[in-house]
């Protein structure tokens, strides 16, 4: 993207991709400007961290008793993981707690998540003689399927429950499921003044039990996909959902997937709603937590709340380019760049000039991304 852009109210600012313009890190410019403690880390959250392998290039699922091969295959840290990766490419000081497995895949999921992603683990622990959950998704026709194995991690009980944490350290944010009992040190956190995020899974079951939105009255801004909305809420559209829960959080964000996303803010009375970015799309395996991610880098930036769903959007928009789940969430090197290949029209990016500002002059354009783990030997 070459043409600069305007907009109301501030001098000219330069393209997304100009190297030139003195800016200051995104973290520093957030920290700054934004909500929130100023000492400690920006987000914490806890939960499970599982070993993807992600196959792309799918036509379809294999029928029962075939074999489908293709030549697209990533692995990489999934689960809470996802966000998580996903927040700290965007220059977030993030802390997890969560337990790893000592086999082969626990190994490289904390090298990974410590030394090549910067995540800190200080609170998350190994676990000898327990096996990493894995997920294998499979990725056709703009969404995917996953099977996934899960052993109880021993003195824990049911699989999924998450880490358990002891006090954590100060967050600005933190995370947490909703579908799950709320985390004990969520609501010391947010009396100090944390603002807690939350999202939930899909319900196997199919019951939805009602009780699961009860917990939202320990959560400041709710972010679930469509479907599970609308499943929740027992509603038929997207906008109707986010009606329905916007009465029981003061920002819901409902995530359509394809077709973008909406928003309301019951304190300001905005509401916004957004397309998906126009670009192919390769994996849309995290896509979901990249948006989450984003929305929250926007909201402890204290931006209004449409352009933290345009910015939300963009970061979703740019990992679902990529094979991998969260090795595809984009560093800002790639935010300061996207768009050049002519992929996204000029009148789209013109939405997305209050990024500039964020953009580090020294911007890592080159982010680590899924490699295969395992070949198909011919």
């Amino acid at each position: 993207m070459t043409q600069q852009t305007t907009v109301p109210g501030l001098p000219p600012e330069p393209s997304l991709a100009d190297p030139c313009a003195e800016r200051e890190p995104a973290g520093d410019r957030l920290r700054r400007a934004g909500p929130g403690p100023a000492v400690g880390l920006d987000v914490f959250l806890s939960g499970r961290v599982f070993m993807d392998m992600i196959f792309t290039g799918l036509p379809g699922l294999p029928p029962p008793g075939t074999e489908i091969v293709t030549d697209g295959l990533g692995s990489a840290p999934g689960g809470v993981a996802n966000i998580a990766v996903a927040m700290s490419r965007l220059g977030l000081r993030v802390g997890m707690a969560a337990e790893f497995g000592d086999d082969l895949f626990g190994a490289y999921l904390w090298r990974t998540l410590a030394e090549q992603e910067g995540v800190d683990l200080g609170l998350s622990r190994r676990v000898p003689g327990w096996s990493t959950p894995v997920t294998v998704s499979l990725a056709y026709d703009s969404d995917r399927s996953m099977v996934t194995y899960e052993r109880p991690v021993p003195g824990e009980g049911a699989p999924g429950e998450g880490a358990s944490v002891p006090p954590p350290p100060s967050a600005r944010a933190c995370f947490i499921d909703v579908d799950r009992p709320v985390p004990q040190w969520a609501e010391p956190m947010r009396r100090r003044g944390t603002l807690v995020f939350g999202d939930l899974g899909w319900d196997q079951t199919g019951a939805w039990p009602a009780e699961v939105l009860d917990r939202l009255e320990h959560v400041d801004v709710f972010l679930p996909n469509a479907a599970e909305a609308m499943a929740y809420t027992r509603t038929s559209t997207a906008a109707s959902a986010a009606d329905a829960l916007s009465e029981r959080v003061p920002v819901v964000v409902v995530k359509r997937g394809g077709d973008g996303a909406i928003a309301v803010d019951r304190r300001t009375g905005e509401r916004a709603e957004v397309r998906a970015l126009p670009v192919e799309a390769l994996d849309p395996t995290g896509a979901g937590d990249v948006f989450a991610a984003g929305f929250v880098f926007a909201t402890l930036a204290g931006l209004p709340l449409d352009e933290r769903l345009k910015f939300a959007n963009l970061c979703a928009g740019l990992s679902v380019r990529h094979r991998s789940g969260s090795l595809g969430s984009p560093c800002w090197g790639e935010i300061a760049a996207f768009g050049e290949s002519g992929e996204v029209p000029e009148s789209v990016l013109t939405d997305y000039a209050f990024v500039v500002p964020f953009i580090p002059d020294a911007a890592d354009d080159s982010p680590v991304r899924a490699e295969p783990t395992l070949r198909k030997q011919r």
